[in-house]
């Protein structure tokens, strides 16, 4: 077979070899036998490595870094925006003292030279302490050149976590107070009156929720919120109605309850609304019941307060600061800094406290 019978014959059978998936775009023909006897198989042996066997590349050079910076979620402080939040005094000030007055008095039946009857006040000062608290932002030279490599903040970062710090820790004093000082919160002021307890429900607990699920009918529990209003009407000995401002507060599972409905197509929510216009509803993770999820709760179980904005013109109360965030000097040491960061508490203040009824265990 010459050259030209060779390329013929590769011509003949591409088609064939493309069939089986065999490609070869640049083979034009077959080897000539002729042109065989001018090669040969070289035999060497492979030569020894010098280097480390490698077939790889390094691995930062196929890892992709992501430009937007996640950051780790925390549940939402909210006792400031259910209970307001207001200012007392400063960093300096320890005792905050609230002057109270009642009217006192008796009265006597009328004669021209009678002297019987009396009138008075009598006053107390009621007091509670603060307490101030405070964290540490510390940082490096390298640190902050090794942060700024991967497109980090790092100064920034440690400010918005020092200042998340502070007011993490002052939302849970608001709520629980400060143990060993007359600072108290929304839900261990010993001036409260006692809780109730949630009727029985036709599935056999007093939940509203169990297991995930809404156990409770929608009447059964706008029922237990009724209990609440009259809990409060009564202690406040008609004081305050049906139509007064008012807020409740429970936990966001609790809260989902409300979504009950009822046989009519109403929800809790809906019958809110018509039974109490100005009654808001507010959730918060503190009064969901205490566990490894959620470490902040409630010890005695899921709570649910009612409180009423303000009776006669005053406020039932507010959380209150005395410091929200303080920073000190920055220090410079021989290739670091550190700056220390304060803020004070006075815990919640509650002022009239039979402005608030609550139930445990609902």
């Amino acid at each position: 077979m010459n050259l030209q019978q060779a390329i013929q014959s590769w011509r003949e059978h591409v088609a064939l070899h493309e069939e089986r998936g065999v490609y070869l775009p640049g083979v034009k023909a077959y080897l000539p036998p002729a042109f065989k006897k001018n090669y040969h198989l070289a035999m060497d042996a492979q030569p020894a490595l010098s280097t480390d066997p490698n077939m790889g590349i390094p691995i930062f050079l196929n890892t992709m870094v992501d430009p937007a910076i996640f950051e780790i979620l925390f549940s939402p402080v909210k006792a400031a925006e259910i209970f307001g939040e207001e200012r007392k005094g400063t960093w300096t000030t320890k005792v905050a003292a609230f002057p109270t007055v009642e009217h006192t008095g008796e009265v006597s039946s009328y004669g021209d030279f009678n002297t019987n009857g009396s009138t008075g006040v009598n006053s107390i000062w009621p007091q509670r302490q603060s307490y101030l608290f405070q964290t540490i932002k510390e940082y490096g030279e390298l640190e902050l050149d090794e942060a700024g490599l991967a497109r980090i903040n790092l100064v920034s970062e440690i400010d918005k976590a020092a200042a998340t710090v502070l007011n993490r820790f002052g939302n849970l004093t608001y709520f629980y107070g400060v143990s060993g000082l007359q600072n108290y919160g929304l839900l261990n002021d010993p001036n409260l009156s006692a809780a109730l307890t949630p009727a029985l429900k036709a599935w056999g607990g007093s939940n509203w929720v169990s297991g995930g699920v809404i156990k409770a009918t929608a009447n059964e529990i706008f029922t237990d919120i009724q209990s609440l209003v009259i809990q409060l009407v009564a202690q406040t000995a008609g004081l305050v109605g049906e139509e007064d401002a008012m807020t409740l507060a429970l936990s966001p599972q609790s809260k989902l309850a409300l979504t009950a409905t009822n046989s009519f197509g109403v929800n809790v929510n809906g019958l809110i609304k018509e039974n109490f216009p100005k009654m808001k509803v507010k959730d918060a993770v503190q009064y969901g019941a205490k566990s490894s999820t959620n470490p902040a709760g409630a010890a005695a179980g899921e709570t649910v307060q009612l409180f009423v904005d303000g009776i006669q013109g005053q406020d039932t109360g507010y959380c209150a600061f005395n410091e929200k965030m303080r920073a000190h000097p920055i220090i410079r040491e021989l290739s670091s800094f550190k700056q220390k960061v304060t803020a004070g508490t006075w815990g919640a203040i509650i002022r009239m406290p039979i402005g608030i009824a609550q139930m445990v265990g609902v």
